[in-house]
Parts: structure tokens; C-alpha cells; sequence
């Protein structure tokens, strides 16, 4: 019966990537007629000004939005288990601040002396402040033993490398200014196809990683004193899954900026979809579940109050917030039980 509900799960989820994937190429400020994207997909000569708009702008936004989306769900999951806390994300945890404030430190100096930044090179910095942010969050979680006080520091640093971010935009050139504000707000708009390639790169080694990871994090689940008698070697596993979870969380922030709550609301989403939280169909659930929520959240972004659009992190906050609330209110509800 399990299995069969994961299966289930699956094809709801895909049939869901499907059916946003489709409407993000077709619906926006230019509506575009199944036909012609179904002459354009099979190569039939199609309007020029239509593949225009879905080869050059569409296709690499709804891309983008799917290994994003994907890797945000993953590394929220991996910080949840890591962490043992339902609302341990990079977001709550700062880290996703630090890439954020480290990446506009070279946005800013490279636009000042008219550097061009690769997509590898925003990669590398987002991936630096992940990790500056999260050694301080591990040492912290040593001193600090309640997850909820663990989650205050993250905010608090999170705030403080936001504060930093916003202070080093301020002194952007004013032709750069509006693009720097749109990125530190969360958006994917504006990616070539270069940034959809490096970050499918990124995104499916670290996913690939991960999915082999399912043995060892059920081990881990079931506690580190099971683990290490299962074999473990639990130090060295945590570093992986740190470094695993920053890689994700890095690349997202590198090219779209800060997302919220959806490494929160998607994995918690998709366990009561599969009804279970075995590793091995929660990681690519949740990577389903992530590329589909953040293509219809960005759908929702583009199209609600066009031509005004808005940040991608505003549509995820409205729609993931009351899983959150859910999820506190429920834990609330187990301890008084």
C-alpha cells in the first residue's frame, strides 16, 4: 500500500511539472496559442516573433525555475534531517542571507571596474557565504542545545547579512541599482541559457549525491547511535550533507537571490503526499515538488498584476507561510498531547 501511494505521489507531482511547465511557456504578457507551441516543439515552421519569446525568455525562466526549485526543496530537506528541526531551511538558518550578501559584495565590485562575473564565479561566492554562515550555525548549535533558540540565531544572522547586502547595493551605480534590488528580492527573470546550463550542472551532481545519500540518511533518521553502529561514519556524514545542502542553497541565491519558504513548506508538502519519510522517495519527491511549486509560484509571479511582477520570494511566502504555521501549531498540539 505504501509503495503504491509514492507511485501515486510521482505521478501527481509530474503530471503537475507537466501541466505548470506548459502553462509558463503559453500564458504571460503575450499569450501563445497551443498551436504554434505545438508546431514550434516539433520543429514545424511556427511564428517567429512566438519561438522568440519561448526559446529566448520562457524556456530558460521555467528551466531555471525547476533545478532551482528543486535544489531549494532538497536542501531544506537535508537541513531538516541534519538539524532534526521541521523548520531548519537555509532561509531560516541565514545561510541563503550570507551567499546573498557575499555574491553582491562581487555583483557590486565587478559592475564598478566593468568585470564580467561568470555563472561559475557566482556559484563559487554564493557557496563561500553558505558555508561562512553555516560553520557559524553549527557552532552555535553546540553552545546552544534548543533547536527554537538555534533558530533565532539564524534569523538574527540572516538579518545581518541582509542589513549588509542592502548597505552594499546602496552605493551601486543607479544604471546597475534596479537590477541589483530585483535580484536581492528574488527573482527568476533575466537567465540566458549559459545560467540554465551551469546550474544543471550544479544542481543534478549535488542532486545525484544526494539521492545516494538515502541509506545513510535513513540510518541517521533512526539516530547517530544507531548510525554509527550501522557502520556510519557520522562526522564525516554531516560535513557531506553540509556541504551538499550550501552547494544547493548557493546556487539558487547565485542566480535568482533569496527564495523563502520553500525549503520549508515542500518537504512537509510532499511527506503527506507520499505518506512516508523514507529518504529514498522523499529526495526525488522533493525535487519534484520543488521544481513544480516554484513554476507555479513564478507563473503567479509574472502574470497576477501584469505588467507589474512580482518577486518570486513574495508568491512562495504567501503560499508556504500557512504550512509553516501548520507545522508549528501541529507540534504544538504532539507536545501537549
Amino acid at each position: 500500500m505504501g509503495i503504491k501511494r509514492c507511485l501515486a505521489a510521482f505521478a501527481v507531482l509530474l503530471a503537475l511539472l507537466v501541466i505548470f511547465l506548459g502553462m509558463n511557456l503559453c500564458i504571460g504578457s503575450v499569450n501563445i496559442p497551443l498551436s504554434e507551441f505545438y508546431r514550434l516543439a516539433n520543429g514545424l515552421p511556427a511564428d517567429e516573433t512566438f519561438g522568440e519569446i519561448i526559446t529566448q525568455i520562457r524556456a530558460p525562466r521555467a528551466l531555471a525555475a525547476i533545478f532551482l526549485g528543486g535544489a531549494l526543496a532538497l536542501s531544506g530537506y537535508l537541513l531538516q534531517t541534519f538539524f532534526r528541526n521541521p523548520i531548519a531551511t537555509p532561509f531560516t538558518l541565514g545561510v541563503s542571507s550570507g551567499a546573498k550578501l557575499i555574491v553582491a559584495l562581487l555583483m557590486v565590485a565587478s559592475l564598478q571596474y566593468s568585470a564580467r562575473m561568470n555563472s561559475w564565479a557566482m556559484i563559487l561566492a554564493a557557496f563561500a557565504g553558505s558555508m561562512l554562515c553555516m560553520g557559524f550555525v553549527i557552532l552555535m548549535s553546540r553552545a546552544i542545545r534548543q533547536m527554537a533558540m538555534l533558530i533565532v540565531s539564524g534569523v538574527m544572522i540572516g538579518y545581518i547579512c541582509s542589513a549588509g547586502t542592502d548597505f552594499v547595493v546602496t552605493f551601486a551605480d543607479d544604471a546597475d541599482i534596479v537590477n541589483l534590488h530585483n535580484w536581492s528580492q528574488g527573482s527568476f527573470s533575466g537567465l540566458t541559457w549559459e545560467n540554465v546550463r551551469v546550474m544543471a550542472i550544479v544542481v543534478s551532481l549535488a542532486a545525484v549525491w544526494v539521492f545516494f545519500l538515502s541509506k545513510p540518511l535513513s540510518a541517521y533518521q533512526m539516530g547517530e547511535a544507531y548510525a554509527q553502529n550501522m557502520g556510519l561514519n557520522v562526522p564525516r556524514f554531516r560535513v557531506l550533507v553540509v556541504v551538499l545542502s550550501s552547494i544547493l542553497s548557493a546556487c539558487v541565491t547565485a542566480f535568482a537571490g533569496p527564495v523563502s519558504f520553500v525549503g520549508i513548506a515542500v518537504p512537509h508538502l510532499v511527506k503527506g503526499l507520499c505518506g512516508t519519510a523514507r529518504p529514498l522517495f522523499m529526495i526525488p519527491a522533493c525535487f519534484l515538488g520543488g521544481a513544480s511549486f516554484c513554476l507555479f509560484c513564478d507563473l503567479l509571479a509574472r502574470t497576477l498584476f501584469a505588467p507589474t511582477e512580482l518577486s518570486i520570494s513574495t508568491v512562495t511566502a504567501i503560499l508556504g507561510s500557512p504550512v509553516v504555521i501548520y507545522i508549528l501549531l501541529r507540534r504544538k498540539r504532539e507536545r501537549e498531547g
